[in-house]
Parts: C-alpha cells; structure tokens; sequence
C-alpha cells in the first residue's frame, strides 16, 4: 500500500509527535531538554513556524503548531531532527537513528479541535502518572499557556493562536479561562480520535473542514470503507 502523503498547509493548525526509535528514550537529562527547546526556537523562525503548545515526555514529543507556508513544519522537523540527533550522538558517543521513522502529524479544525488538542497535549504527563496536575510538569507549555509565566526559554517560543486569544481580551482574562478547561476531562471518545487522526495522518475536524481540506489537496482523508462495498458490482467481481 503507498504511503499517505503527510499533509502540511499554510495557515491550518497541526498537531505533530515524534517518537524514539523503538520507543526507546530521545531526552537522557534536562540539558536535552534544553538543547531541543532551543534548537525548536532556532528552526521554528527559520521555516516561520508558530509554536503554540508542547510537551517533551522521555520517549516523544508532542507539538501544537501552525506554519506560515506549505510545507514549513515539515522543513523544521528535519533541521531540528538532524541537528538534535547530531548533539545527542555526540554528547553520548552513539551513534545511529534517535527517532522512529518520519514524525506523525495531523491538521488540525481551529474552531472545534484546536484547545482540545493544546490540552491533550499538555496533560500527557498526568496521563502518563507522572504528575497529578499540568502545572507540575517543567517541560511543557502549560505555565506560558494557563499562568502567563515561564521559564526565558518558553516565553520566546510559544505565540498565541487566535483560538487561545479568543478567550479573552486580556491576558488574565485568557489565562484563567484556559485553566478552567482542565476542569473536566477530555473524553475517551475525544483521545481517541485525536490518536488515530494524528498516527494515521488523517485531517482531525468535522465534515465541512474536511471538505474544505480535500478542496485544496485532492487527497484521501479518511480511512477507505473496510472490506469494500458489498453492493458494489465491482466488489462482487473482485475489482
């Protein structure tokens, strides 16, 4: 079967992960961390890429991001991947592939999916039962996002989607609105589709987005009917 091709369009919303290879670790300490935070900066102004949400769990990373032109995410995920699997290498005297494969991504409907998407990302620590609150994880944005106070590092690389301001007209106003969104839980329906979506490269909003996604690429979004259509004569005849 061939392989989908990754969707990357000016303007439009995506959530990115990448994994280690085998799901094996990609940050060892802090300074990992650190390095990639700042080699993100650096490849995210360089392809004009905006940083909106992240989180950086031991084995994968997880991004919320919107690019300024086609084609841009995927040009800052190649400069950051040579460039931070290149110190790592060095730093531990290894040598060989640190992610697996290409990185996954899916785009993202603004109106519907894009704060749900900011908050699954940001409570992968508590799912992953590292920490009971967000707030108590260092490596994601949630402090820029919910407080308005982060580290020199966090402040420069996240920028605010239209989605994120529209909670408010003022900081404050948008800050504790988006904490009151950490209230609830996303449901499992919800983790799911945000799941298959972003692993299998499908487009993750409602009819009318998709439409419009399809409009501008011509290409499937959406898994094909399983088994075929057993109406169809051509099914019948094995076509």
């Amino acid at each position: 079967m061939a392989r989908l091709r990754r969707l990357d369009l000016a303007g439009i919303p995506q959530h990115v992960i990448q994994r280690g290879n085998n799901r094996q670790a990609c940050f060892f300490g802090d300074e990992d961390r650190h390095c990639y935070l700042n080699k993100l900066r650096e490849a995210s102004g360089k392809y004009d890429v905006a940083i909106h949400a992240y989180v950086l769990m031991t084995n994968h990373v997880h991004l919320l991001v919107t690019p300024g032109e086609e084609g841009g995410v995927g040009r800052m995920m190649q400069s950051l991947g040579r460039v931070y699997v290149h110190y790592i290498n060095k730093t531990y005297r290894r040598t060989g592939s640190l992610w697996e494969g290409r990185f996954k991504s899916t785009l993202v409907d603004s109106e519907r999916y894009f704060l749900t998407v900011s908050r699954y990302i940001e409570l992968n620590p508590v799912r992953a039962a590292m920490v009971e609150h967000p707030s108590e994880y260092p490596w994601s944005s949630y402090r820029v996002n919910a407080t308005g106070a982060g580290s020199s590092q966090t402040d420069s690389l996240i920028q605010p989607h239209a989605s994120y301001l529209s909670l408010g007209p003022c900081n404050e106003q948008r800050t504790a609105a988006y904490r009151s969104l950490f209230d609830g839980q996303i449901p499992e329906r919800t983790l799911a589709e945000i799941r298959e979506a972003t692993n299998k490269l499908w487009v993750l909003g409602d009819g009318h987005f998709e439409s419009e996604i399809q409009r501008q690429t011509a290409r499937r979004l959406s898994p094909l009917p399983r088994g075929g259509d057993h109406r169809s004569e051509q099914f019948r005849q094995g076509k």
